[in-house]
């Protein structure tokens, strides 16, 4: 499962049950949801077994405060996830660009991408994660 993960929101992409394609599910808002707990019912009703998080790093390969609230957002859902789920981190930059870039193709316009781009760029974590896996 992809987390995009934001102050105000975080958008999550799985995996068909084969692996191959990612594909949107959900934004989850922080004011209406609690994330962590959300995102536990999902790796439950979903069967996953790695969470792939999208980790900001700078252009210049290293990490700010925004990668230091992903970190500590993945500490906290690491306890409250089993031992067996494994966390990794994909370096996200220039996803949610790449994700917009991909949406206005198909048609969306920028007022438009509002509710999902967020899921979308999870999808292109997940994607990324992938593509390492396969090598």
């Amino acid at each position: 499962m992809g987390i995009d993960h934001g102050d105000a929101r975080i958008g999550i992409a799985a995996t068909d049950d084969f692996g191959i394609l990612a594909h949107p599910v959900e934004t989850i808002d922080r004011l209406k949801t609690e994330p962590v707990e959300r995102i536990v019912q999902l790796i439950g009703l979903r069967k996953i077994r790695t969470l792939v998080i999208g980790l900001p790093v700078r252009m210049d390969g290293t990490e700010g405060t925004s990668a230091i609230k992903v970190r500590k957002f993945a500490k906290e859902l690491r306890r409250h996830l089993a031992d067996d789920i494994s966390i990794v981190f994909v370096d996200e930059t220039l996803t949610t660009s790449t994700a917009s870039e991909k949406l206005r193709a198909a048609g969306k316009k920028s007022h438009q991408q509002k509710s999902i781009i967020d899921q979308a760029a999870a999808v292109e974590i997940l994607n990324l994660w992938m593509g390492e896996e396969s090598f």
